[in-house]
């Protein structure tokens, strides 16, 4: 196999890092554990399934040497385990190629989640809040928290805008393709002639950066108070809880009403400004390096395309790897895996190619 010596060196790798999770230095130290335990689960799934290869190819290689049998029985039986093994090893390898692919830092990390409502108005304000419901849904099938920190209505019921945390297991990683401009057709309820009107909304997904990754300055940070507004309990319009920040060096604004203490606001508004901030390093690397299409309305162009959501046709066609699926209802209803799964797929099958063109 093509990589097995960086696969032998990957599993000599995960043993030592066993054994020191065994180690009492390691285990009374509590910052070396988590960074041995962390190391050690990266590399656990590859391990795995290079070992599953390897007792699989022994297999493969006994059976191999039985055709050479005088039993007509023994040799069928070995010809039968060939036909068998063989296509299973090949995709083992196949598996084994996209494990290898050099990692995504953020995929573990969690996000920040920002929809705004473009052309289109009131109807692309209820398109807006009906895209905010779908990832919504697919959170909770996914048992990820959602926490809203600002949003603004329309006066149709609609989201202007909404930004939000989404905290859970490997959330940048399923919802990083999702950045860009949503297109949506359909006939707006205020349409009178039934005809179809296109709107558009822009996403943004912003991987949760740590205080570690970026530190804010405080000096760089200036924090107004003003009262809440829209729907709440008694403190809303009446103490100053809401917080916008705005980190002066950059001029990025952030701002938080969605809870009654201002600590709690600032806290969650401080989030999100360190994970913008660090989407801004990020695409600051990318125009650098150019080694990557930014695909992100975060870091890129925001005129870009995506996906369209035709409501007539009950059609979700995702413009990049040119997906058409005819069932718009559960798509809406937060049932888009078979959107990330295809996306996954198609970015990683992209990846290989170049890494099989720079071997």
């Amino acid at each position: 196999m093509q990589y097995k010596q960086r696969l032998d060196e990957i599993e000599r790798r995960f043993d030592e890092l066993t054994a020191q999770m065994a180690d009492p230095a390691v285990i009374n130290d509590s910052s070396q554990y988590r960074k041995v335990a962390k190391t050690r689960m990266d590399l656990e799934e590859t391990v795995l399934k290079f070992r599953e290869w390897k007792e699989a190819n022994q297999h493969l290689q006994e059976a191999r040497g039985m055709l050479n049998e005088s039993d007509p029985d023994l040799k069928e039986m070995a010809q039968d385990e060939v036909l068998k093994l063989e296509p299973q090893l090949a995709q083992m390898e196949e598996d084994l190629k996209v494990l290898l692919l050099p990692k995504d830092p953020n995929d573990d990390k969690n996000v920040v989640l920002e929809i705004r409502a473009g052309t289109g108005g009131d109807e692309a304000t209820l398109f807006a809040a009906e895209v905010f419901r779908m990832y919504t849904r697919f959170a909770e099938t996914r048992h990820w928290k959602v926490e809203v920190t600002s949003s603004s209505e329309s006066s149709v019921g609609g989201l202007k805008e909404v930004t939000a945390l989404v905290n859970g297991n490997r959330v940048y990683s399923q919802l990083k393709y999702e950045g860009g401009v949503h297109r949506v057709q359909r006939v707006p309820q205020t349409e009178q002639q039934g005809r179809v009107h296109t709107s558009a909304i822009t996403v943004a997904v912003l991987p949760e950066a740590d205080e570690v990754e970026i530190k804010i300055d405080p000096k760089d940070i200036r924090i107004d108070t003003f009262c809440s507004s829209g729907p709440g309990g008694q403190s809303v319009n009446t103490t100053y809880s809401a917080v916008r920040m705005t980190h002066l060096p950059t001029g990025l604004v952030v701002s938080c009403q969605d809870e009654k203490s201002q600590i709690k606001n600032r806290a969650k508004a401080e989030r999100v400004m360190r994970s913008r901030l660090y989407e801004l390093e990020l695409q600051k690397q990318q125009e650098k390096i150019g080694a990557e299409r930014r695909t992100m309305v975060g870091s890129g162009d925001r005129s870009e395309k995506i996906r369209t959501y035709n409501f007539p046709q009950n059609r979700m066609t995702d413009h990049r790897i040119g997906l058409t699926l005819h069932q718009l209802d559960q798509v809406m209803d937060g049932k888009i895996e078979p959107i990330v799964e295809a996306l996954t797929q198609y970015y990683q099958t992209e990846k290989l190619k170049e890494q099989n063109e720079a071997a």
